[in-house]
């Protein structure tokens, strides 16, 4: 007897690597059958397989009976899915993320501010059986998806942080549903005009990578691209002011400027009110005097309204162009020196992507010096209405 259980133990050892559930269950019912008085104990011990499962084998052995080929299990057979037992859970987890949803306002690409153990602890209130793991499948199947920061924190949250997303979110949806354009802007990171190395790798001939310089000093001469871009959140088109000077106020509004007289004004001829969604510091920052003066003078010579949303604080890596525009223009021109304004310039508008991306792009050299000061009368005569929920993110400034 004890040779007999160390052969089943060898047998199972070598055999079990390569058998499926079927597989195992087979090879146990097979040897006990085989071992006779006691053999499905013997077997469950040496297997660690339950007993039921065991003599689930014997019967299949004794009947004959088949499993579809390809098949592990009997069709029907297994555990059934939370969702397909709970037919509720997926839009009560809907009904409750929803309200918390950030970001995308056409919640395209969605993220919770709601944690998983959160959740679950609510949806047991509401009475649902369903663990933290289950509730991660769910949430992948309704389209949401875990987002992750990787530079450092920008700065403490705001307690009014989830409280903006929505009211942003709430804003683009009303003009998106009007078909008014909403644009997301920002400055893309400076670059160094001239042979530097460029992060990233491209295909090249063995043995043959592009020769670039050891230091990365500024050439005097090129100097630094500064590309401002504006993303069209409705028609998924880019447009990329790349500038040669300083990034201010003055510059942002004058790409936004460009953007509607050889893309927008096309895209929109009836628009009678214009949203931008932008970050709350930089060039286009909440609390720039002279970002809201030029916009002043903006929608004069539009003659329309515009509306702004600011990111709430330590946000900017949320914002729509973001991860809709610059990343792809990233992707695109990864380990190739940008070894003049022209090759920037180039790089930028051949960046599309199988979405419909397409982008624009356009040298601006003009010159927009720092430290402009914003007089007291011109910020005064603002046509500047804030809202009534945080004013200092979200304004209109309407034309004079």
């Amino acid at each position: 007897m004890v040779e007999s259980a160390a052969g089943i133990r060898q047998r199972y050892e070598e055999l079990s690597p390569v058998l499926d559930e079927q597989g195992r269950r087979r090879f146990a019912a097979a040897e006990a059958r085989a071992y006779g008085s006691g053999g499905v104990s013997v077997v469950s011990q040496i297997t660690g397989m339950a007993r039921s499962t065991i003599g689930r084998g014997v019967q299949e052995i004794e009947e004959n009976k088949q499993v579809e080929a390809g098949r592990v299990r009997k069709p029907g057979a297994g555990r059934k899915t939370k969702r397909t037992q709970d037919s509720t859970l997926l839009s009560d987890i809907e009904r409750l993320v929803e309200p918390a949803t950030r970001g995308d306002p056409k919640r395209v690409l969605r993220w919770t501010s709601k944690s998983l153990r959160h959740l679950s602890q609510a949806l047991q209130a509401e009475g649902h059986s369903v663990c933290p793991h289950v509730i991660a499948d769910c949430l992948r199947e309704l389209g949401y998806s875990l987002q992750a920061n990787r530079k450092t924190r920008e700065g403490s949250g705001h307690m009014d942080r989830d409280a903006q997303f929505q009211y942003l979110n709430d804003q683009a949806t009303a003009f998106l549903a009007a078909h008014e354009p909403v644009i997301s802007v920002d400055t893309k990171k400076k670059e160094l005009v001239g042979n530097f190395k460029n992060n990233g790798r491209a295909w090249h001939p063995k043995v043959t990578p592009e020769a670039v310089k050891v230091h990365d000093f500024i050439d005097p001469k090129l100097g630094r691209a500064v590309p401002y871009g504006v993303y069209d959140i409705a028609d998924n088109k880019g447009w990329v002011s790349v500038g040669a000077d300083h990034d201010t106020a003055s510059f942002a509004v004058h790409a936004i400027c460009r953007w509607w007289w050889a893309m927008g004004q096309q895209r929109y001829p009836q628009a009678s009110r214009l949203m931008i969604t932008a970050d709350g510091g930089g060039s286009n920052g909440h609390r720039v005097r002279l970002w809201k003066i030029e916009l002043q003078m903006l929608a004069n010579k539009l003659c329309i309204p515009i509306t702004v949303c600011h990111l709430p604080p330590g946000t900017s890596k949320w914002n729509k162009i973001e991860h809709r525009l610059f990343s792809y223009i990233t992707l695109n021109w990864r380990g190739k020196p940008l070894r003049s304004f022209r090759t920037i310039i180039q790089l930028i508008a051949a960046t599309t992507t199988t979405a419909g991306l397409t982008v624009r792009a356009e040298l601006d050299e003009n010159k927009y010096p720092k430290g402009v000061k914003s007089s007291d009368a011109k910020f005064a005569a603002i046509r500047l209405l804030r809202h009534s929920f945080h004013g200092d993110w979200n304004y209109t400034i309407s034309p004079q």
